[in-house]
């Protein structure tokens, strides 16, 4: 009798711990935005949040960490505890960049954290305050090659940094490159003409390029951003010219299997959703929602897409 009944206490507590494990989420999630409010990233990562929490049946809670081209807010989410509970909107910065081009590596993209979804791919876009005196790309070409010029970025290392390096390269030109701790305020220095161009995303540029305040040159995507067709592509000026933006959820490695399935179907079910997918739209984001093993693959094809970009542009940092 006695030991029937430590078999059925037995059977039940392995029964409540298994039902316990599959209601993840039990509770509040943490999204690290490794950027600047007000940045692409940004932008994509609150609009995923808010739709993936009531997927979920709890609160998905945005913190942006900015800062070191990404790689401080990746970093926190490496070492977070591997429960689900934090997770990272992760970027070509973060999962293909920053491995390598900084010096020191604060981790692994591909070890320290287990993919979830690609979402979306983004276009870039460059822009200049309407007070420059340019109205096309080969008119900027043009002045560059005669007065000094500068163009910012949303920070060292990140694919818009890239983006104007490749532009300098393949337009055989000289602009010095101002970085940002994001989008954000890379954007307000630009808009209030303290720098004159900037590489940026073009979901996080719209909006001032369709009021007016900025004057969209080109798209770094091959062709025409369909939400922006009157603005042509780089590569109709400089054959060839293509960079590209992404946005992936990711959590920590190690994170229960359990965990990243009601996660990745949550993302699946998010991007489904038409008042999302219309509002990935407004700002041409091609909407992908791949599976984690799908996700995998992507980072390691980036990897090594970027590295003889990276190599060429002779770029680092500590």
């Amino acid at each position: 009798m006695i030991t029937r009944r430590i078999l059925l206490a037995s059977t039940l507590a392995l029964g409540l711990a298994g039902a316990a494990a599959a209601e993840f989420p039990d509770r509040q999630i943490t999204l690290v935005i490794p950027f600047a409010a007000g940045g692409s990233t940004d932008v994509v990562g609150r609009i995923v949040a808010e739709r993936m929490g009531q997927e979920l049946g709890q609160q998905i809670v945005v913190q942006n960490v900015g800062g070191a081209g990404g790689s401080l807010g990746a970093g926190q989410v490496a070492k977070a505890d591997a429960d689900g509970y934090t997770i990272l909107m992760g970027t070509v910065a973060t999962h293909a960049l920053n491995p390598l081009i900084l010096k020191q590596k604060p981790y692994d993209p591909v070890a320290d954290f287990a993919p979830v979804s690609l979402l979306v791919l983004v276009p870039n876009v460059l822009a200049v305050n309407p007070e420059m005196p340019v109205n096309t790309v080969q008119e900027l070409i043009d002045l560059a090659k005669t007065d000094p010029l500068a163009y910012a970025s949303s920070g060292n290392g990140t694919p818009l940094h890239l983006s104007g390096e490749l532009f300098k390269s393949m337009a055989g030109v000289q602009i010095d490159h101002i970085p940002y701790k994001g989008s954000g305020p890379a954007l307000t220095d630009v808009l209030g003409n303290q720098v004159p161009i900037i590489f940026d995303n073009l979901p996080s540029a719209s909006s001032h390029i369709t009021s007016g305040k900025l004057r969209a040159l080109g798209v770094t995507t091959a062709e025409r951003a369909p939400s922006f067709p009157d603005v042509p592509a780089i590569a109709e000026t400089l054959p060839g010219y293509e960079t590209y933006s992404w946005n992936a959820l990711f959590a920590p490695a190690g994170t229960p299997p359990e965990a990243i399935e009601a996660l990745a179907a949550a993302a699946k079910a998010t991007m489904a959703d038409p008042a999302v997918a219309g509002r990935m739209a407004e700002f041409s984001a091609t909407i992908v929602a791949s599976t984690p093993d799908e996700l995998a693959e992507h980072v390691k094809a980036e990897m090594a897409k970027w590295e003889p970009v990276v190599k060429d542009a002779n770029v680092s940092m500590d």
